[in-house]
């Protein structure tokens, strides 16, 4: 019987996003900024949420956890991507990548299942505004997040733990930025198309429901709104949903683009822009689009530095 001498992989190397030096000190000087505008954004975010009583409803309360999971969320990959982009050789080790993956599909799945209870919120907030404070309340709130946080952790946990387990014997060189299923795939040295499957399937079914879950939401709450006979209630609703479906829209198009295509049509350049945007751009741009589209939250906003301006001058 033949022997095949193969060499068990220990650590990995990332290819990043270029290799061309004066580009890579470039997008190290943009995604540093964005990054900075990610974290100061959700935290404030997150601190102007808790600070005013007016924003204490179940509706900011589940946006200050997409504001929680948006920052974790960056700060998986964002770090590792600016430091690859100082260096020569982008190595990351065998445990250091899976751990990285296991911590963004936790809390790719977290944010997946978040904006299906806002959508659901808004549903019953706009439907059943007379239900809605017993509906939702704080101990239901507290559940819904505490369940899809669990979700989330229980999913990674199955997926990653599927994925490290198959034989890593050959290249190590992963043709992307961060640690994600399906460049991995392509170096495994077994015949990866089942496990392919099964992973589609589990990303598919977690985005998929949840995305179910808010295009019925949305469906009743614009049948709602068509029916209201006041045109300043009609307005507001909208603009609160606008911002959902804003940042909705840019999530699951990009996210759906990269696990939920066939594999054969496959492309690396492509897949790194879609993962740079839902990665590194969009939880930038969520509390923008939450707080440029919501009154309540710029009159907040504008309270807070208002009384500290008040407050300077005492």
């Amino acid at each position: 019987m033949t022997k095949t001498n193969h060499t068990v992989v220990t650590e990995f190397i990332l290819l990043g996003l270029t290799n061309t030096l004066e580009l890579q000190i470039t997008l190290f000087l943009l995604f540093f900024m964005v990054y900075t505008l990610t974290v100061w954004g959700n935290v404030g975010m997150i601190l102007l949420i808790r600070a005013d009583s007016r924003l204490h409803t179940p509706m900011y309360f589940f946006l200050a956890n997409l504001s929680f999971v948006d920052v974790c969320y960056s700060s998986t990959i964002t770090p590792k991507m600016l430091a690859d982009l100082l260096v020569e050789k982008k190595i990351i080790s065998f445990t250091g990548c899976f751990v990285q993956m296991y911590f963004f599909i936790a809390l790719a799945t977290t944010e997946c299942i978040l904006f299906g209870l806002m959508a659901y919120d808004r549903y019953v907030a706009i439907c059943n505004p007379l239900l809605y404070p017993l509906i939702m309340s704080r101990t239901v709130c507290l559940k819904m997040a505490a369940g899809a946080f669990t979700a989330g952790l229980l999913n990674s946990m199955v997926n990653t733990s599927y994925v490290s387990s198959l034989p890593f014997c050959g290249s190590n060189v992963i043709h992307h930025f961060f640690c994600d299923s399906p460049p991995l795939f392509k170096l495994s040295c077994s015949d990866t198309r089942l496990n392919e499957s099964i992973f589609s399937t589990f990303a598919g079914v977690n985005m998929i429901g949840a995305l179910l879950v808010i295009l019925t939401s949305y469906s009743y709450v614009l049948f709602s709104i068509f029916r209201m006979h006041s045109g300043e209630g009609r307005r507001k609703a909208v603009s609160t949903c606008a911002s959902h479906l804003t940042a909705i829209t840019l999530f699951y198009s990009t996210a759906i683009y990269t696990y939920l295509r066939p594999s054969s049509s496959y492309s690396l350049s492509q897949d790194k822009v879609a993962s740079v945007f839902y990665t590194v751009v969009i939880p930038m741009l969520n509390p923008l689009i939450y707080s440029l589209r919501n009154k309540e939250v710029k009159a907040a906003f504008w309270d807070v530095i208002t009384r500290k301006r008040i407050s300077s001058f005492l």
